[in-house]
């Protein structure tokens, strides 16, 4: 079992905890972690882009010119895709490109991801995390006193809005709540920093 140490807001130890082997010390699944991250991925594209067809152009209702005698080729209407103005063919219409994922294999994912960051030394875990007014300026001097300067996933256990509110202003900082957290989340961060409480949380929601 792995342990690692807990430390205070000014970055001191003031103990130790052991994680859970089932959630942080599995075999990492590789193929699965791709799948989580390409579905995080599809799932927030919005789908919202849309072309007209011909049917949806304004205008083009009638005949531009009859159909013989005039030596021009034959034309029913002047929103058709080959007119300046017409419609577009196979062009984007709105859709859903989310992806959906089994249950058990989003857990995997997830495992296999803490597990990555563990023995990769990125996981912290303070022992508590008090903010009595909204302060960037602290929240990062306390990330800092704990190790964390780079690309940053705060897990709460609890939604803190001063924390929240003081963390968006800083682009390397990302909030989560307990158990709430995604596979891709915790690749695309350098450091990941647990709140103690949130730790059993997790092991609670993904342990097998």
């Amino acid at each position: 079992m792995a342990e690692v140490a807990v430390v205070n807001s000014e970055g001191a130890e003031v103990g130790k905890i052991t994680l859970s082997p089932e959630v942080f010390e599995v075999r990492p699944h590789v193929p699965l972690m791709h799948k989580a991250v390409v579905a995080h991925l599809a799932n927030r594209r919005s789908g919202t882009a849309d072309t007209q067809t011909r049917g949806e152009v304004r205008g083009g209702g009638r005949k531009p010119w009859r159909q013989k005698g005039t030596g021009r080729a034959r034309q029913g209407s002047i929103r058709a895709p080959h007119w300046t103005g017409g419609g577009v063919v196979f062009g984007p219409h709105p859709r859903n490109y989310g992806l959906g994922m089994p249950k058990k294999m989003r857990r995997l994912a997830l495992r296999s991801a803490l597990s990555v960051k563990l023995a990769e030394g990125q996981i912290k875990v303070v022992d508590d995390l008090k903010m009595e007014t909204i302060s960037t300026k602290r929240l990062v001097e306390i990330l800092g006193n704990i190790g964390a300067e780079e690309k940053t996933m705060l897990i709460l256990a609890e939604p803190d809005g001063v924390i929240s509110k003081s963390a968006r202003n800083v682009p390397w900082i990302a909030v989560r709540v307990a158990p709430s957290i995604s596979t891709y989340d915790l690749l695309n961060a350098d450091m990941v920093v647990f709140v103690k409480d949130a730790l059993a949380k997790i092991e609670e929601a993904h342990a097998k």
